[in-house]
C-alpha cells in the first residue's frame, strides 16, 4: 500500500463572520505590516478598504496591491513583490478568488526564496517556506486558499506555469459566505463548476485515497444540491454557506489526490486566450470524463449517484454515461456556454494547445493517459 500525505493550512476559518475572527487571531501573531493582494472589483466593492481598516484596529498596517489580473501573470507577481519590499511587509493577505490567491502565493514564495517566480515551476522547487500568507476567499470554487497549487501565466510564452509546492500552502484560510453574496451569477456558476471539476478529478485520480474520496463525494453532493440556487439567488445564504463548504471539501480532495486532463487543458486555454478558468473547466469536464470512462466508469457511477442520479441496476458504463449527462445538465442550468467556439477558441490552435497540455499534465493523476491525438480529439469534441 502506498503512503499518502495530506496538505492543509494549519488554521481554517469558515462561516458568517469568519473574517472578523481571522483578523482577531492575527492580532495575537505580532505582524506589523501586511500586503493585501486583491483585484480592482474588490476594491470598488469596498472589501479591501474594510479589511485594511479592520487590520488597523489591531495595530497592523496594510498596503493594497490591486493589480491582479483574471489570469495572474509573472508581471503581476513582480509588481506585487516590489510593493511588498517597499513597505517591508511581514505578512501577505490575499483577498478574492483564485487569481489573487495564486498571485499572493507567487509574491510570498519569491519574497522568502529569492529569484524569479519562473524558477519555481514544477513540484517542490523552493527551499524555504514562503512569507506567511492568509487567504481570504470571496468565491466558492477555486479552493486556492487551502492548496499547494499556484498557477501563474508567463507573459513571454503565454503558458500557465503550474507551481506545486508545499511551501505555498497558506497558514490560514478564511471562507466567509457573507463576502460571496455579491458575486455575479456568471462568476458563481463558473467557480461552482470549477469546484465540481476539482471533486470529480480528485475522485477518479490514480492518487485517490479514502480521505480524498470522502471529501470529493460530499463536495459533489453539496454542489449538485446548492449551485443552481446560489446562481439563481446570490443572497440565499444557506446555499452560499453550503457552496463554501463544498468548494473547501473539493479543495481538500484535489490538494492531495491532484488533478487530471481537464485542468491540464483548461490551463492552456486560459494562458493562450486569457479565458476564465472555471468556464474552461466546465466545458471540458464532460468530454474528458467521457474519455476517462474507459478506465474509471465505476467511479463515475459513484459521482452520478452523488449528483442525485438513480444508478441502481445500471452497469458501470451506463452509470458513467448518466454521470456525464448530469454534469452537462447542471452546466446548462447555470448558464455555462456549450462549447469552446463561443469563447473565441480557434481550431487551428488545437495542436499547440494539446502539446502544451501534455507537458502541463506531467505529475497529474488522470486515470488514463491520452495520446497527443486523443487530446486534440477532446478539444475538437468540446468545440
Amino acid at each position: 500500500m502506498s503512503t499518502a500525505t495530506f496538505y492543509m493550512p494549519s488554521v481554517n476559518v469558515i462561516g458568517a463572520g469568519a473574517v472578523d475572527q481571522a483578523v482577531a487571531e492575527l492580532s495575537q501573531s505580532g505582524y506589523r505590516h501586511a500586503l493585501i493582494v486583491t483585484d480592482k472589483p474588490l476594491v470598488e466593492l469596498g472589501y479591501a478598504g474594510q479589511l485594511q481598516q479592520a487590520l488597523a484596529k489591531q495595530d497592523i498596517q496594510a498596503s493594497i496591491f490591486d493589480q491582479v489580473q483574471a489570469n495572474p501573470t509573472t508581471g503581476n507577481v513582480e509588481a506585487g513583490l516590489a510593493l511588498l519590499r517597499k513597505h517591508h511587509c511581514d505578512l501577505v493577505i490575499s483577498l478574492g478568488g483564485g487569481s489573487p490567491h495564486d498571485c499572493a502565493k507567487g509574491i510570498a514564495l519569491v519574497a522568502s526564496n529569492g529569484g524569479d517566480i519562473r524558477d519555481y515551476e514544477g513540484v517542490d522547487k523552493s527551499a524555504k517556506p514562503q512569507l506567511p500568507l492568509v487567504a481570504i476567499n470571496t468565491t466558492a470554487g477555486t479552493a486556492s486558499e487551502i492548496t499547494r497549487f499556484c498557477i501563474i501565466t508567463d507573459e513571454k510564452t503565454h503558458i500557465k506555469m503550474a507551481i506545486v509546492d508545499k511551501h505555498v500552502t497558506p497558514i490560514m484560510s478564511v471562507n466567509d459566505p457573507e463576502l460571496m453574496k455579491k458575486m455575479p451569477k456568471s462568476l458563481t456558476a463558473a467557480t461552482g463548476m470549477d469546484a465540481l471539476t476539482h471533486a470529480v478529478e480528485a475522485y477518479v485520480s490514480t492518487a485517490a485515497n479514502p480521505i480524498t474520496d470522502t471529501c470529493a463525494l460530499k463536495a459533489v453532493t453539496l454542489i449538485g444540491e446548492n449551485l443552481a440556487q446560489a446562481v439563481a439567488d446570490g443572497t440565499d445564504m444557506a446555499a452560499r454557506n453550503q457552496m463554501a463548504y463544498a468548494q473547501l471539501l473539493a479543495g481538500m480532495a484535489f490538494n492531495n489526490a491532484s488533478l487530471g486532463y481537464v485542468h491540464a487543458m483548461a490551463h492552456q486555454l486560459g494562458g493562450f486566450y486569457d479565458l476564465p478558468h472555471g468556464v474552461c473547466n466546465a466545458i471540458l469536464l464532460p468530454h474528458v470524463q467521457r474519455f476517462n470512462s474507459q478506465a474509471a466508469s465505476a467511479r463515475l457511477t459513484d459521482i452520478a449517484a452523488a449528483l442525485g442520479q438513480d444508478v441502481q441496476g445500471l452497469s458501470h458504463e451506463q452509470g458513467a454515461a448518466r454521470c456525464i449527462e448530469a454534469i452537462v445538465a447542471l452546466a446548462e442550468q447555470v448558464g455555462i456556454p456549450s462549447g469552446l467556439a463561443g469563447l473565441g477558441v480557434k481550431e487551428e490552435d488545437f495542436e499547440t494547445l494539446a502539446g502544451n497540455a501534455m507537458k502541463d499534465a506531467c505529475g497529474l493523476t488522470n486515470p488514463i493517459q491520452p495520446s497527443f491525438e486523443e487530446v486534440v480529439a477532446i478539444f475538437k469534441a468540446a468545440y
